[in-house]
């Protein structure tokens, strides 16, 4: 099926250029508009049957992502610097990026470069963000810099993506399943109680459970659910406590499979970004301090801040890490400070866990999968057992 795609583009000689053309997919119109010698910087199916294809609103880091590979491609094409800023920060779909590349355009103007423009809006780019581009002045490489940086942020938000897709669907089951169980004991069992006291009659001992419990999600919610909502505010506000967090970050390590799996991301996320910045031309400490920031759990960044400090000292960086990492990870880090392709083995570690993290989502997305509906299930069971023997002790007692 031939559809229409709104496209910008820029020429050979920088220009950039807007159009609408035909095509059968998004792909062919890429294709199409290489023959004619364009590069692409967006190209977007017009939907039918709403006005100008409005394009949906996109997250901050979306925004960045769009920026940074539309940056790219127009550097590449020739556009200059000043240009490219006004022509991305005027189509992206974030007002916030926005309104900080607009600054950091006044900023550039002004005589500033563009790494200390985009270091002076540090809610909004991150810290990796300055030093790249940075790197990426100093060696004349600034496209190639922005064409890392989209990749590094496309892996990232892939990952991300496939991690929460994995959890979408075993939390989407335990709540439909948890509600179902709720609406049996809060209104079902309730009804099938006050016909069962009118009948009288002795109860088996899995009705009279069922019935305790029904009793005490109806008949005490006003006690039990503020003890609830106070008992989880008490535990978030103590997870803002830095020792008490380090201590929550430390004993998840240990936890079997999730604390293994979460190591393997965060290795994922830590190798990436530090061989992203030493490919860009970062020297080993600075790079470590940055990419120390990408780590989420507390204990790992800890370790990871003992190792910069280690090699701020004169240290080599595997052994450093040699309690924080997996043995792997480390290994691949000694051949590369040995080899002196540390950046490409970085790199090479997180494919290699990002695969790792892949695959261990799906096994435990298999095995959640049946275990959920052999738990639920046998809770429903359990609740329409205890309704059939009662019914069938009053159909005993009375013949």
């Amino acid at each position: 099926m031939i559809g229409r795609y709104r496209y910008r583009a820029a020429t050979a000689e920088g220009q950039v250029i807007e159009g609408v053309l035909q095509a059968q997919s998004h792909q062919t119109a890429l294709e199409a508009l290489h023959r004619q010698r364009l590069y692409p910087v967006a190209v977007e199916e017009v939907e039918t049957g709403r006005a100008g294809g409005r394009r949906s609103r996109l997250s901050a880091r979306a925004a960045l992502t769009l920026w940074a590979r539309n940056t790219a491609t127009l550097l590449q094409a020739g556009l200059p610097l000043d240009q490219a800023l006004a022509f991305t920060a005027e189509h992206l779909g974030n007002d916030v990026v926005q309104d900080a590349l607009k600054r950091v355009r006044r900023e550039v103007q002004g005589g500033a470069s563009l790494a200390e423009a985009l270091s002076a809006q540090p809610t909004v780019f991150a810290p990796m963000f300055g030093a790249m581009i940075a790197a990426g002045e100093a060696t004349g490489q600034l496209d190639a810099v922005f064409d890392r940086l989209a990749d590094h942020l496309e892996e990232g938000a892939e990952l991300r993506s496939q991690v929460r897709s994995a959890l979408v669907y075993p939390a989407l089951m335990a709540a439909v399943a948890g509600l179902g169980v709720l609406v049996l004991l809060g209104f079902v069992v309730p009804r099938f109680t006050s016909i069962l006291q009118e009948v009288g009659g002795t109860l088996p001992a899995s009705t009279r459970a069922l019935v305790a419990l029904s009793g005490v999600l109806t008949g005490w919610w006003w006690l039990w659910l503020p003890v609830l909502l106070a008992g989880a505010y008490v535990l978030a506000t103590a997870l803002r406590r830095p020792d008490v967090q380090r201590a929550w970050h430390r004993r998840r390590l240990r936890w079997p499979w999730v604390g293994d799996l979460e190591l393997k991301y965060a290795t994922a996320q830590f190798t990436r970004t530090l061989g992203l910045l030493l490919r860009s031309g970062l020297p080993l400490l600075p790079a470590l301090r940055i990419a120390r920031s990408t780590v989420p759990n507390v204990t790992l960044r800890d370790g990871v801040e003992r190792a910069s400090a280690a090699v701020g000292e004169g240290g080599a960086l595997a052994p450093s890490l040699a309690e924080t990492l997996p043995p792997l990870a480390v290994q691949m880090l000694a051949v590369g400070e040995e080899s002196g392709r540390l950046d490409v083995l970085c790199l090479r570690i997180a494919d290699t866990y990002d695969a790792e993290v892949r695959r261990a989502l799906r096994a435990m997305v298999a095995l959640i999968e049946p275990g959920m509906i052999i738990i639920f299930g046998g809770l429903v069971g359990f609740v329409a057992l205890a309704m059939l023997q009662a019914i069938y002790s009053i159909n005993t007692s009375a013949f």
